[in-house]
């Protein structure tokens, strides 16, 4: 099966640090994809050349066929990867139109990697107080490790390190979400040291056959 993960940059200049960072995700994610035993296809969606059609659909409430098609992407896609630059400490006033001008329902269920950059590492608190709310409230389900990039985190060295190792881990996850884990062909995913462990189901007791039950602590307690 392939699998389609559309990607929604909101980079205003081209080439931009958005775009650059949107790159990397895609790529990774297809890895991870593939890396699971199912093909994956990506789409990009560039914000900036819709920015005429948004002010006119928010204008006239009328959206023009390519920003219809772009939203259609959105809806069809098996998992999203969202990234903004930041502006004034949260995600740019272009990417908050687009997303406001998706269905109401079009984010429900999606796996979604949460992604932005800036010129400094003071705004990366950006994902957690700014995009991962907004995307909860539409109902997404936002994987756990957002990826952040400063200016400095492209230049190679340990900020380049970190800065992959955050996309290889996130993609993962949204791989994980996108493809289904008994489909995975064992053995075969890669950075097997980047994913997450698996926490127990609370219902299965895995790891409290040394608790006693409060009913039994109790019926000796009475005893």
């Amino acid at each position: 099966m392939t699998r389609r993960i559309v990607a929604v940059t909101a980079g205003l200049s081209q080439p931009s640090s958005t775009r650059l960072l949107t790159d990397q995700l895609t790529a990774a994610v297809t890895a991870q994809v593939s890396a699971r035993g199912e093909a994956a296809t990506v789409e990009v969606i560039e914000v900036r050349e819709l920015a005429t059609d948004l002010a006119h659909l928010m204008t006239t409430g009328m959206a023009s066929a390519r920003l219809d098609a772009a939203r259609e992407l959105v809806s069809s896609a098996d998992g999203l990867v969202l990234v903004t630059p930041v502006f004034s400490a949260s995600y740019s006033g272009l990417f908050k139109m687009f997303v406001d001008a998706l269905s109401p329902d079009a984010l429900t269920g999606m796996p979604v990697i949460v992604a932005a950059t800036a010129g400094t590492p003071r705004h990366s608190l950006v994902l957690d107080f700014a995009m991962r709310p907004l995307l909860t409230y539409l109902r997404a389900v936002v994987v756990p490790t957002g990826v952040f990039a400063a200016t400095e985190d492209f230049g190679g060295g340990e900020a380049g390190s970190g800065l992959a190792s955050r996309v290889r881990r996130a993609a993962s996850e949204l791989a994980a979400l996108v493809v289904a884990e008994s489909g995975a062909v064992a053995g075969f995913a890669e950075d097997e040291q980047d994913r997450e462990p698996v926490r127990p189901a609370r219902s299965s007791g895995v790891g409290l056959g040394s608790v006693t039950p409060f009913e039994q602590l109790l019926a000796g307690h009475r005893g």
